[in-house]
């Protein structure tokens, strides 16, 4: 008996100088929120190729596109010549509105739209974590976009990405020139 009182007396001795030197065996919000793992990295990834799969299929008459962004979430064209012009445009905010972009919603997928028989390749993606989640940046490659059997860059877009109780998703996606991300001197007036 007298071993056993020993040995926890030992056992909580040294999870009293465990939790001194650690603080909680049970992280606290700050200290998980920040946190940036790498299944955090991972569902990101996972969220953009989700991504270009939902534009390309109009699944789920669209929503399996706009449910990738938060309730809240923007589409910004920065690519277009119009969109380019103005600074950025926002095409869609909200997520009826995003799966209306993509030819859902009220469209039904019946729509043709100019990308339709395009496929969507996000290629080389930085993901930075952030106080509020992250942010990234992804080229856009087209299979198609220049006719059958071509290959193009297509710009890329520039993301936030937020932690919601669904999981990561956008909060806003803004569609990028070329050379948007070139070094000053290498860069266009117009990024293309």
């Amino acid at each position: 008996m007298k071993r056993i009182s020993v040995l926890l007396a030992f056992v909580a001795v040294a999870a009293v100088a465990f939790l001194a030197g650690h603080g909680s065996l049970v992280p606290t919000a700050e200290a998980q929120a920040g946190k940036f793992t790498a299944l955090d990295y991972q569902e990101i990834q996972q969220l953009v190729n989700r991504y270009a799969y939902g534009i390309d299929t109009c699944a789920n008459n669209g929503y399996d596109y706009a449910n990738l962004f938060t309730t809240d979430g923007v589409f910004i064209d920065n690519n277009s010549d119009s969109g380019y012009g103005a600074g950025g445009k926002v095409l869609a905010k909200g997520r009826d509105a995003l799966a209306t972009l993509v030819g859902g919603g009220e469209r039904g997928c019946k729509t043709k739209l100019v990308w339709t028989d395009w496929s969507h390749l996000m290629l080389n993606q930085e993901i930075t974590p952030t106080a509020e989640g992250a942010k990234g940046r992804v080229y856009l490659v087209q299979l198609g976009m220049n006719g059958p059997g071509t290959v193009a860059r297509h710009g890329g877009y520039e993301d936030i990405y937020v932690r919601t109780p669904e999981g990561w998703r956008i909060k806003q996606r803004m569609h990028m020139r070329n050379k948007a991300w070139h070094a000053e001197a290498l860069r266009t007036p117009d990024l293309n």
